[in-house]
Order: C-alpha cells, then structure tokens, then sequence
C-alpha cells in the first residue's frame, strides 16, 4: 500500500512538474517570438517615445539598475548587522525576540504595504520625494527579511570549532566574527541578497506606490531623480492599445529576463569564489 501511495505521489509530483514546464516553455515563446524582432541597439538606447517604432527602452534600463544597485547597497549591510545581533549578540533576550517575531511577520507583508509605508515615510516625511533613492529605500524593505534570515542561517552552518580556535588565540569576539565567521558565511549570505534582489527587481506595486513614473524622456542621473523601471515601462506597453506597443513590451520582458540572469550569474561567481576560498 505505502509502495502504490509513493508511486502515486511520484506520478502527481512528474505530471505537476511536466505541465509546469510545458507552460513555461509556451510562455518563453510567445515572449521570444513577439519581442525577438524588435529587441536591437536602436531599441536599448532610445528613450521613451509616444510612436512605437521609435520608443526604447534605455531610460527604464538606467532606473532599474540605479535602483537595484542602491537597494543592495542599502539592505546588504543593514540585513548583515541585524543577523550578526541577533546571532551572535542578541541570545534570548526580550529585544531579540520581538525582532525576530517582526522579522518573521514582515517576510510574509504583499509589496505594496511597503510602497505605503515608503510613501509616508521616505517620499513625505523624509522630504525624498519621487526620487531613485526613496524607491531604493522602499525596495530595501522589501528585501531586508530575505537578507536577514539566510544570513543567519549562514551564520548557524559555522562551525563552533571556528568561533573556539579563534578564542583560544586571543581573539576577540567581534575580530572572531570579523575575520573568521563572516568570511566562512558569506556564500549564504550572498545567495539570500541574490534571492532577494532577484524578487526586488521585478516589482512594480511598491514603486508605483511611491509615485515613479511611468512615462519619462531622460534617463536619472542620480540619487535624487524621478525614474522609471523596467516593469513599470512594460505594464505601461502592455495597456497601450497599438499591437506595436506589445511588441515593445514583449522585447521589454526579454531586457528584463537579461538583466536578472545577469545580475544572479555575477552573484553566483562572486558566490562560488568565496566559497572555493574558504574551503583552502
């Protein structure tokens, strides 16, 4: 009976599978075959256009990777040191715990609280306005309890023998963490940023929220200028009713498709050699 109930289970799990990559696939096409044709240099350096055989996409390029860049500047540190507080220095406090009960219930927030929240808090009362560097600051949020949890899942795989030797040379505990538990931690730590830029760098809601544009001429040139991203450039394709424009949108998905492997492969080298180093 338990032989037939595993089969069967098998048998769901491959189907389930198969018709998720059969989607997949049908979906990848329809996007290459729409989009293919237009994706050329002339389309990645030309800015917004109302013609859409003269739209481009450079502007939501630049704003897309001016924000992804400052959001992992922004949540990197700040996730590192509340993961190292928590577990290294935090213990069972009262104050860890309520951190981490918040930690915990913030993962699990939809997006668009966050534009809310960055909305209030960086656009109005911090006086950011619709600026990269408040959107970088909402999606922050956003990936600060991806960064924070594989972190600390990164710290606990260190073994105790580490921390000991460490001690035992006269070490103190922060040079100990410093110059021995980090290093070791670091691939972990850096595959929980890449989960959660991964997630950050396709959305819309929060930024939408805050009130980036969806139709702009320029590309920003700073922290501090009114921006679009690629989503918001390919939602706004995708509602235009000229057939034209979704073929923007479809070449729009294939830069944005391009951009996130390029970023996850960058990560993942950068990942690969930690590691090798820290096994020598």
């Amino acid at each position: 009976m338990k032989h037939r109930a595993d089969a069967l289970f098998r048998t769901v799990a491959l189907g389930t599978l198969l018709l998720a990559l059969a989607a997949l696939g049908a979906l990848v096409y329809d996007i290459v075959s729409g989009g293919i044709g237009r994706l050329n240099w002339q389309f990645l350096t030309s800015m917004a256009s109302r013609r859409p055989e003269d739209a481009g996409i450079y502007h939501a390029l630049a704003g897309s990777i001016w924000v992804i860049v400052l959001t992992g500047a922004l949540a990197l540190p700040l996730g590192v040191a509340a993961a190292v507080y928590l577990e290294e220095y935090g213990g069972r406090s009262r104050v860890a715990r309520l951190i981490e009960i918040n930690i915990a219930n913030l993962a699990a927030v939809p997006s668009i609280i966050y534009g809310l929240l960055g909305l209030g808090v960086f656009v109005r009362v911090m006086g950011m306005g619709r600026s990269v560097l408040a959107g970088a600051c909402t999606l922050a949020l956003l990936a600060l309890p991806v960064v924070i949890l594989s972190t600390r899942e990164a710290l606990r795989t260190v073994p105790g023998s580490i921390r000991e030797g460490s001690y035992a040379l006269g070490a103190t505990k922060w040079q100990t963490i410093w110059y021995q538990v980090l290093p070791m931690a670091l691939p972990g730590i850096l595959t929980g940023l890449i989960l959660s830029l991964s997630r950050a760098i396709g959305e819309t809601a929060p930024l939408i929220t805050i009130g980036a544009l969806t139709y702009i001429p320029f590309a920003p040139d700073g922290p501090w200028s009114p921006f679009t991203v690629l989503p918001i450039q390919i939602f706004n394709w995708v509602s235009r009713p000229q057939a034209a424009f979704k073929e923007n949108a479809a070449a729009g998905i294939l830069v944005l498709m391009a951009l996130l492997l390029l970023m996850n492969l960058i990560a993942v080298f950068l990942r690969d050699r930690f590691q090798r180093q820290g096994r020598t």
